[in-house]
């Protein structure tokens, strides 16, 4: 990858904002660089998140499981790509990481494999009424949102919760290119899965360190 022209303190700064989710609008005018300079780093940055995703290993113990749609304006019928929403299917490890990834459908077909691949048999997998879950290998636990949405354990509110943060983050930036979706939502995975913003900052100055200074 191209280093990049611009000065380490400047970089240092852009890497802050970034970690604080800020614009590259925003951040243009705080470190007084060119927009389209600024856009083109945090792109990288993204980049550089999307290229050094560690391979999670197989989540154990108690995980929830769930789709959930991205982009697009219109509601539409679950599991058709709603009105050309992308797809995205998630497991989140209680009190643990996430995994996500985009999917051309949410039919069982594409759906369990996925599961079988990241979850360790004799989990427990928590997941709605949705007809494409049947996990009959693990403890499975179907979750009727009508009449206990969260009860005891039986829930999946991590999973539904990263959903939200997720999309609040993506709101910002007012539509983001379909090919380049798939570094925002790595990037998201990674800010939940490394919450700690010093942390952050430290592992994306490595990061770059290697590869753009």
């Amino acid at each position: 990858m191209r280093k990049s022209r611009l000065s380490q303190h400047k970089q240092n700064k852009l890497i802050e904002l970034f970690v604080a989710g800020v614009t590259a609008r925003t951040a243009a005018e705080l470190v007084n660089v060119n927009k389209t300079t600024v856009a083109y780093y945090f792109h990288r940055l993204r980049l550089l998140i999307y290229q050094n995703s560690p391979h999670l290993e197989m989540f154990d113990g108690e995980v929830e499981a769930d789709e959930s749609y991205f982009g697009g304006t219109r509601k539409g019928k679950r599991g058709r790509g709603a009105a050309g929403k992308t797809a995205v299917f998630g497991l989140l490890k209680r009190n643990g990481k996430v995994y996500t990834v985009a999917v051309p459908n949410t039919q069982s077909t594409t759906l369990l494999p996925i599961i079988r691949e990241q979850v360790k048999p004799d989990s427990i997998v928590y997941t709605d009424f949705y007809r494409s879950y049947d996990v009959s290998e693990f403890n499975h636990f179907r979750i009727n949102h009508s009449t206990h949405f969260a009860e005891k354990q039986n829930h999946i509110n991590g999973i539904e919760n990263f959903w939200n943060q997720a999309k609040r983050h993506l709101r910002k930036f007012n539509g983001i290119p379909k090919a380049h979706f798939e570094l925002y939502l790595k990037e998201c995975e990674w800010r939940f899965n490394y919450s700690n913003l010093k942390s952050q900052i430290s592992i994306l100055k490595q990061l770059v360190k290697g590869s753009l200074s």
